[in-house]
């Protein structure tokens, strides 16, 4: 039952993987940069 282990670690990695991905996809939209959000007329 070794391998029930490795499968759950696995899993559990690529999960952590996928959520801190999006996490930080998350956080990267919500940050303004003042020179790019300036109007332009």
């Amino acid at each position: 039952m070794w391998y029930f282990s490795w499968i759950l670690g696995l899993g559990l990695a690529c999960a952590f993987a996928i959520l801190n991905a999006m996490w930080f996809e998350l956080r990267e939209g919500q940050t303004h940069d003042p020179r790019a959000s300036r109007d332009v007329e």
